[in-house]
């Protein structure tokens, strides 16, 4: 319970980043957790390699995927913000191979980790490296929290997310707003490879590995709620944990997407949606 709790608030923060693109600019960005590896191969390189401490690696590579986040929206999203989601979907997925090719050529296939140690509390073996994402991740959750709910850009970001055709007419430019968004959502990903990758493998196909869960967690806590989106990352991460423990860790996560898709039955509308 303890590991479905500390796995649940990186889960969480994979989500928020996710939803808030979803949420203000109504694109899903399928290549989402393609920035997140290289997010963990740049932190793993300037740790291992440049030796920079992990604080100091970490702020480059937030601000590193937070530029690619700017960029991915320049150069992809914008100019198909009035297309099909469809051609939406093949824009950010064709983003997510190139991605994926890029890092097998840079990178081999070979298994990168940063080798980092385990705590004994208690009995039990907990891992330090869990732990301080756990703690780094409820720490962004709430800055991100305070920026939205405290500042006139975050106030913009939650009534474009609310209504984006009246927003314009209200003087709002949401070209910038979008530009925001897709830059703090970078952001996030940056943080959550610092994270990750602190606690797994990184290779180029770890996107695979979080990717489709964490789209999951999106959908069955309401694509674009905040809160619905922290709540299912918790109750899939509490499922994955307890199933891991007494089989396979492969049949914790057999059960969270059996629990998701009895769920998409029982309440097509997500967790948190309200019902009219």
């Amino acid at each position: 319970m303890i590991n479905g709790l500390l796995l649940g608030g990186v889960l969480a923060l994979l989500s928020l980043g996710l939803n808030l693109v979803f949420g203000v600019i109504d694109v899903v960005w399928i290549c989402y957790a393609e920035l997140i590896m290289l997010g963990m191969y740049g932190m793993y390189f300037l740790y291992t390699v440049y030796h920079l401490p992990i604080v100091l690696g970490a702020a480059i590579c937030i601000v590193g995927v937070g530029v690619l986040g700017l960029v991915l929206h320049t150069l992809v999203i914008a100019p198909l913000l009035g297309a099909a989601p469809i051609n939406q979907l093949l824009a950010t997925g064709g983003v997510l191979f190139f991605l994926q090719s890029a890092a097998t050529v840079l990178f081999g296939v070979e298994f990168r980790n940063l080798g980092l140690p385990v705590l004994k509390v208690a009995g039990m073996f907990v891992s330090y490296s869990r732990l301080l994402a756990f703690a780094a991740a409820l720490i962004a959750m709430v800055l991100v929290y305070l920026f939205l709910t405290r500042t006139y850009t975050g106030a913009a970001i939650r009534a474009i997310a609310q209504d984006r055709q009246i927003m314009p007419l209200m003087g709002v430019d949401t070209r910038r707003i979008y530009l925001i968004t897709s830059g703090l959502g970078g952001a996030l990903a940056g943080l959550a490879a610092c994270l990750l990758v602190l606690q797994y493998d990184v290779h180029p196909f770890v996107g695979l590995t979080f990717g489709p869960i964490t789209f999951l967690i999106c959908v069955l806590g309401s694509l674009g709620n905040f809160a619905g989106g922290f709540v299912a990352a918790f109750v899939f991460a509490g499922i994955i944990s307890v199933g891991g423990l007494y089989l396979d860790l492969e049949w914790g996560y057999v059960f969270a997407f059996a629990f998701f898709i009895v769920m998409m039955f029982v309440r097509p509308e997500g967790l948190m949606a309200r019902r009219s």
